[in-house]
């Protein structure tokens, strides 16, 4: 079972907020789950952003959530930038309020997090890497590009089979700013709304 809360949370996203233009944007990731589905493959997503700290967490998590919530199996995601930094600490504060349990494995400058959804499913870890670090898979997986900068700056994504731009607004353009927390709230509703409407449409 997802926690309440964010079972809550699943409960109450709104799929005519996605326009339909946003919606063509989805529609090749829809592609490639069904794909995969249908031939009874494994599923792996690597969201990829610039310094992997913010939208390509939010992106991995809400994604794995979603796909559990749909009883979509065989779903593996991941994250990665074209630079290691770390997992932007709003970001964690963010899916906590929202209901997910965080648990910190590491400290230091580029922490790594367990994010737990359910009190029986493997928690999602986080932590800032690039995307063809070897706790990535090195091939027959999604590149989703979450951000301009990373799409524009990686031509080629190395043992990607499918590449596909869902690009988002960075909500670090808020940070230290009295509008930070609802960014932030706001970015990640709108990339769980999405994921979720992705997976909604898997057979």
């Amino acid at each position: 079972m997802i926690y309440t809360d964010i079972k809550k949370t699943i409960d109450g996203l709104h799929f005519e907020n996605i326009l339909d233009e946003r919606k063509s944007i989805l529609y090749p990731l829809i592609d490639y789950i069904q794909h995969k589905k249908d031939k009874q493959q494994a599923i792996r997503l690597n969201f990829i952003c610039t310094h992997n700290s913010r939208r390509s967490h939010l992106s991995q998590v809400w994604a794995q959530v979603m796909a559990h919530h749909f009883n979509i199996n065989q779903v593996c995601c991941y994250s990665g930038g074209t630079e290691a930094t770390a997992m932007f600490p709003m970001v964690a504060e963010t899916l906590i309020t929202t209901g997910f349990i965080i648990n910190s494995l590491s400290d230091g400058k580029n922490p790594v997090y367990a994010v737990k959804y359910s009190e029986n499913e493997h928690p999602v870890i986080c932590f800032s890497k690039k995307y063809n670090d070897t706790f990535n898979p090195q091939s027959e997986f999604a590149a989703i590009m979450t951000c301009s900068n990373a799409d524009v700056g990686c031509p080629f994504i190395s043992g990607a089979e499918k590449r596909i731009p869902i690009t988002f607004e960075d909500p670090k353009a808020f940070d230290h700013t009295p509008q930070q927390k609802e960014k932030y709230h706001e970015r990640s509703i709108q990339i769980a709304t999405e994921m979720c409407f992705v997976f909604s449409q898997i057979n």
